[in-house]
């Protein structure tokens, strides 16, 4: 059984009185360890399918399965603790909290989860270190790089061990050099934790690199 299957899927925003389709019947098999790049013209639905994918919004009609989990069928609750459980999430924006150090951005997810203190800092700190940030623990986002706050916000996303990564135009507001720097840290963490990736990206090399790119074309994904 494939790790993420979504069939017939169909995503409409209101604007106004008219309903805008953004995915109108689209169908994506993804297989467990798979690194998938979806590209597409800007405002085609990228993030829509990605926060669909990863339970930050709600779908119409159609079925999506993760991890043999139909996310149709679960509560908000349910929902959530799904998405804290099985989903990382690194955007273009790293939405770091500009009061906080590196270290307490990004351990907030093991926070929110009542993880111990002790594992908190033993899984953290690993993190950190692993991204290159070792001697920038107690940096406020404002004393770091737009690279080094992007590395803040991957070691984040894997912080409660997910499965599955998402990533929104991970490197989009990023130099040509840092954005290659960060995207070879995605391929390592990707392999290194075992992971299921989907990238949304207008970065050719990324995109390149990955095991398969589809394109995301009038509302569903076609070969690229």
């Amino acid at each position: 059984m494939p790790f993420i299957e979504v069939r017939a899927l169909h995503k409409a925003y209101r604007v106004a009185e008219h309903a805008l389709p953004v995915l109108v019947g689209l169908d994506l098999t993804v297989e467990k360890g798979e690194m998938l790049a979806i590209i597409g013209a800007s405002g085609v639905g990228k993030s829509t399918l990605l926060h669909v994918l990863g339970g930050l919004d709600r779908f119409e009609s159609g079925s999506i399965r993760i991890a043999e989990t139909d996310l149709g069928r679960l509560s908000d609750d349910r929902m959530v603790a799904f998405r804290n459980r099985t989903v990382g999430f690194v955007f273009q924006f790293h939405h770091l909290l500009p009061e906080f150090t590196a270290f307490e951005n990004a351990e907030m997810p093991l926070r929110i989860a009542g993880v111990k203190a002790r594992e908190r800092r033993e899984r953290i700190g690993a993190l950190l270190g692993r991204v290159g940030l070792g001697d920038r623990l107690t940096h406020r986002p404002g004393m770091l790089s737009g690279g080094e706050q992007q590395r803040v916000a991957v070691a984040r996303a894997l912080a409660m061990h997910p499965e599955l990564l998402l990533a929104d135009e991970p490197t989009g507001d990023l130099d040509e050099h840092t954005a290659e720097d960060l995207h070879d840290l995605i391929w390592e963490m990707h392999r290194e934790h075992h992971l299921t990736s989907i990238i949304a990206t207008h970065n050719t090399k990324l995109a390149q690199s990955c095991d398969r790119v589809l394109r995301l074309h009038e509302g569903v994904l076609e070969p690229a």
